[in-house]
């Protein structure tokens, strides 16, 4: 191995191991050993002397060693001071730290007394002023729905059978006041003006006591008044202003049962005024009914047929006037359904009624469904046979005649109303048709 001057020597003491190597980044320990046992070998040799490069490495080893020691021993002042030099720094160091923590801990107190307690003061504070605007709001809606409970039942007591006059507006009246109510109680979402009030016991003793038999009674007096819907006998007595006030009332009657119609609804479902619909229909059906029993008992009884015919034609010319009634009344603004009065289909009360129906107009619905209900009963007449089927048989002719008539009759308008109707009369051709072939057409020969 050459020599070569080391690092930390001195130039007059010169070193045999050669340092280069052993600190070269590419230096393999496997390559060197191989390369030192060769060197002092002969390949060819077997075996192979070991004991040669073993004794080099530990000279250089020990060589090493020595080196070391000198270095140390000659740089041992240094160091020391160096370490000293180092601890001092340290301690300076961590003497200059320990004031700014203390700083930095007695800052954060500051800061914790002036910021965090405050903040955590203000947020108790914002808590409270919240629960307190919550129960001022909620007191706010109590006192309202019981002021409207109130104002509902002193608007109900003017409908009560011991005052001097029923006035049909205050139906129209306190379904406007519990629509207010129900804007209230049904808007229960967060900052909605109804949240919370179902929690309420006065809230709903308002709605058990108060609220919901009196909605229960404005329905049953709009139904009944409807069903006692009539603008006068056969003979046609009723005045004008009979007339007037009987329209009025089943105005107020139909407004009512209007508004008052559920309007809760599944999603997609259209609304319809269905309290309304159904009080409509079940005045048709009550006048179907009493028409088709009456008739079917006088065609079995013919002296009793004329006078069947005209309480037909009467109840017939109400229906004419509750179609113009219908016709004539607009739909109202709905408090809890804007812009409904502007969809199509619904500009009068008669156009849902049609449509529930099916129908083009409440005469023929009248006419074409007492034919289809007459026609098996007749049969059944003249399949029992006896006097009244031959009676019947003998007498088609005047029957037939009476029928038209009586459909003819019936599908005109009141005396009372008949200015207020104008215009041409409708032909009812085909319900004439229906009606007398719905009887005669069933005699046979």
């Amino acid at each position: 191995m050459n020599n070569s001057p080391t690092d930390g020597r001195e130039e007059d003491e010169p070193s045999y191991i050669d340092y280069e190597t052993f600190i070269a980044p590419d230096f393999s320990p496997t390559s060197f050993a191989n390369t030192l046992v060769l060197s002092t070998n002969n390949p060819n040799d077997t075996p192979l002397d070991l004991s040669t490069p073993l004794s080099r490495v530990l000279f250089d080893i020990q060589e090493i060693d020595s080196h070391i020691d000198l270095l140390t021993t000659r740089s041992a002042l240094p160091l020391l001071n160096h370490t000293r030099e180092q601890t001092e720094a340290s301690g300076r160091i961590v003497g200059e730290i320990d004031g700014q923590i203390k700083s930095l801990n007695d800052s954060y107190k500051q800061l914790e007394k002036e910021v965090i307690q405050k903040h955590a003061e203000a947020d108790e504070v914002k808590q409270v002023a919240s629960r307190l605007w919550e129960t001022l709001r909620l007191g706010r809606a109590v006192g309202r729905c019981l002021h409207l409970g109130r104002q509902l039942e002193i608007q109900h007591s003017e409908l009560a059978p011991g005052t001097k006059k029923e006035d049909h507006r205050t139906l129209v009246r306190c379904a406007h006041t519990i629509l207010s109510l129900r804007e209230i109680l049904e808007h229960k979402g967060h900052g909605e003006e109804g949240q919370g009030l179902d929690r309420v016991d006065a809230i709903r003793s308002l709605q058990d006591v108060i609220t919901k038999p009196i909605e229960k009674s404005l329905k049953e007096t709009s139904e009944r008044i409807i069903r006692e819907f009539s603008m006068g006998s056969a003979s046609g007595t009723s005045t004008f202003a009979q007339s007037e006030e009987t329209k009025a009332r089943t105005i107020s009657a139909l407004v009512t049962l209007y508004l008052l119609s559920p309007t809760a609804l599944a999603k997609g479902q259209k609304w319809t005024p269905e309290w309304m619909l159904q009080a409509l229909e079940n005045y048709l059906r009550t006048q179907l009914q009493s028409s088709i029993t009456s008739l079917r008992d006088s065609l079995a009884a013919l002296p009793r047929l004329e006078r069947t015919l005209a309480e037909v034609a009467a109840r017939c010319q109400n229906i004419v006037a509750l179609e113009m009634v219908l016709e004539s009344t607009k739909v109202p603004a709905h408090p809890l359904l804007p812009g409904l009065a502007t969809e199509k289909g619904l500009g009068n009360f008669l156009q849902p009624l049609l449509a529930h129906l099916e129908t083009g107009s409440l005469p023929s619905y009248f006419w074409r469904t007492m034919a289809s209900n007459l026609s098996p009963r007749v049969q059944d007449l003249i399949n029992r046979g006896g006097v009244s089927a031959r009676t019947l048989r003998t007498n088609r002719d005047s029957v037939g005649a009476g029928i038209r008539e009586c459909v003819v009759r019936g599908s005109q308008p009141p005396s009372a109303m008949a200015k207020a109707k104008g215009g041409k009369a409708a032909g009812w051709d085909r319900e004439v048709a229906v009606m007398v072939g719905s009887v005669v057409g069933n005699l046979g020969r």
